[in-house]
């Protein structure tokens, strides 16, 4: 099961819960966009504004590869 945000910062971002096994590399690489529920699986609390490059970065380190990042439909991660 996947959860998809759309964020301001014309990013969607996707979150593969059936695969993050919930490190919490993403809540370091972006702290306040990020953060690891009551399951202890990621999830997106919020945008922030000028974290887009962190948001990237979190995805590309998951560990997992749970995290899915698109702009206009086009894959960045």
């Amino acid at each position: 099961m996947a959860d998809t945000y759309d964020c301001p910062m014309d990013l969607e971002v996707d979150i593969d819960r059936d695969v993050c096994m919930g490190s919490g590399n993403c809540t370091y690489e972006a702290p306040g966009v990020f953060e690891l529920d009551e399951d202890g699986v990621s999830s997106v609390v919020r945008a922030v504004d000028g974290a887009e490059e962190n948001v990237i970065a979190a995805a590309r380190k998951c560990p997992t590869r749970a995290i899915s990042v698109r702009r206009a439909g086009v894959d960045l991660v």
